[in-house]
């Protein structure tokens, strides 16, 4: 009679396959031509997202991301006539900690770029406070985020925006960075990015993981060798941005045709006026 400790390695290959499969089935990747086709489709992914938190929990929650997500994001919602804003709580995914005047400051970013010409609340908009040292900035934002998700231990997002950067980081999670094992915080200090400002705090995995939505943006040809070891796999331990497997949402990675130009999977290229 066989065991389980007596498990066939044909069985526990099968097993292997069969747990990626599910793993994967839940992820989307979504091929455009460039960028000018893929910001429409992300902006109606967010208002969508919205509409139907909105109907079924009166609020959407939102995290965003820095880099060029900003200056799309912001572009494309600001061109949809009857964009209502007044139920969102936007957080960020990441901070950098500079001053809200510096450029290097994603939420002063958005500021200027988004959150001045909507109907966002101020009260409904979760800020760092950049006076405080790193690890009382995560602990402040920690606090903050527990005030707005007062009935989840682990905060729930509607929709979390990210970037990933040419060495497969996203937020301030970085390759080979213990920040990646943390299981208990769900805001983190960092002060040793190795991509500067060092200073920074970030949501966890586990906060990233416990997203309804997550949808990656991922443009231009740089990112290529990068996309095609994160989303078919690679040698050694997984890039941070493997690592974002929402537990009970969808995952979504709309990239442009530069930056899928090496991937062997098979991919949605949709038509033009599509919505997710």
């Amino acid at each position: 009679m066989r065991t389980d400790k007596m498990l066939q390695s044909h069985d526990f290959h099968q097993y292997l396959f069969h747990s990626d499969s599910a793993l994967m089935a839940g992820r989307r990747v979504v091929v455009f031509p460039s960028s000018a086709e893929l910001g429409p489709v992300l902006a109606h992914l967010v208002t969508s997202r919205a509409e139907k938190a909105i109907a079924s929990h009166g609020r959407f929650t939102l995290g965003l991301s820095g880099g060029s997500l900003v200056s799309m994001l912001s572009k494309e919602l600001l061109t949809l006539p009857e964009l209502d804003c007044s139920k969102w709580v936007v957080g960020f995914c990441d901070e950098r900690l500079v001053s809200f005047d510096d450029p290097e400051s994603t939420y002063g970013l958005y500021k200027n770029q988004l959150f001045s010409k909507v109907n966002i609340p101020d009260s409904g908009i979760l800020t760092i406070d950049p006076s405080l040292p790193v690890s009382e900035c995560a602990e402040d934002y920690t606090r903050k985020l527990k005030e707005a998700f007062p009935d989840d231990d682990i905060p729930v997002f509607d929709l979390l925006l990210l970037g990933m950067g040419p060495d497969g980081h996203t937020c301030s999670l970085f390759p080979d960075h213990p920040l990646l094992e943390e299981t208990k915080k769900i805001v983190a200090p960092i002060s040793d990015s190795p991509k500067p400002p060092p200073q920074r705090v970030t949501m966890t995995l586990p906060v990233v993981n416990s997203a309804c939505c997550v949808a990656f943006v991922s443009t231009g040809g740089s990112k290529a060798p990068i996309l095609k070891e994160v989303l078919e796999g690679r040698e050694g331990p997984a890039f941070p941005a493997a690592r974002v497997v929402p537990t009970n949402g969808e995952l979504f990675w709309l990239v442009d045709d530069p930056a899928a130009a090496s991937l062997t999977i098979q991919v949605e290229r949709p038509g033009s006026g599509a919505k997710l």
